[in-house]
């Protein structure tokens, strides 16, 4: 029985946020700088940023389940619209969605370049599970060399649900056929990705490599590598 306890609570795999966690990329308000230039727009980073911080503050993010990528067509014309610009925005803003990572820097975090290999030596399944969309999976991985590492990708595509609904969660779980209780996740958002993992039965970390979050009762890890040191992983 004891050993069918220690097989049942064994680590089996690893789940993994995208954005903050695995990959860092060039911040919004310069990547609409540098599309607007090449299509002979100039506006300041100031304006851009007013624009952009506008633009959210009048749309909700849970609609992306609905409209996928149409949602950030929508987004980028309520920011051309703050920008005041007015000629061909329906196709400008298109451009814009479709061609957003060609100019977005992407890399790894240095300690994710360091782990994910050691995780797949172990022979541990790893996941994905992101609210973003698969245009945005498929854009980012290339670039960072991760498009084959993942023994499953959820997006918002998948099932037109967002973290934290812990629905996300179980779906990766059960293509992966592991139970709750044999995942780890690791994000950097305490309500969509700690939150909600730990409500979903996984054992969840929250990744805080700055030190900023304070809360005493989440379990942090400020680098990957501390799946080793902390003997999370065996």
């Amino acid at each position: 029985m004891r050993k069918m306890e220690s097989s049942e609570h064994q680590v089996k795999a690893v789940l993994f946020d995208l954005g903050g966690t695995l990959v860092k990329t060039t911040e919004i308000p310069h990547v609409i700088k540098r599309i607007l230039k090449n299509r002979g727009i100039n506006r300041s980073l100031k304006d851009i940023s007013q624009a952009w911080l506008k633009a959210e503050k009048g749309l909700c993010f849970r609609d992306l389940t609905k409209l996928l990528d149409e949602f950030w067509v929508q987004w980028n014309l309520h920011i051309l619209s703050n920008l005041q610009v007015k000629s061909n925005t329906q196709r400008l803003a298109e451009f814009i969605a479709t061609h957003w990572w060609d100019y977005s820097n992407v890399s790894l975090y240095p300690d994710v370049e360091k782990t994910l290999p050691l995780l797949k030596e172990r022979d541990l399944k790893i996941g994905l599970v992101t609210n973003g969309l698969q245009s945005d999976v498929d854009g980012i991985l290339p670039k960072v060399g991760l498009q084959n590492l993942f023994d499953v990708k959820i997006v918002i595509d998948t099932l037109r649900k967002m973290k934290p609904d812990t629905e996300v969660f179980h779906h990766a779980l059960q293509r992966l056929k592991i139970a709750p209780s044999q995942a780890i996740f690791i994000g950097d958002e305490i309500e969509a990705d700690y939150n909600g993992a730990q409500r979903a039965g996984l054992t969840a970390y929250l990744i805080d490599r700055n030190g900023k979050i304070q809360d005493e009762n989440v379990n942090k890890i400020t680098s990957l590598d501390d799946l080793f040191k902390l003997k999370l992983i065996k």
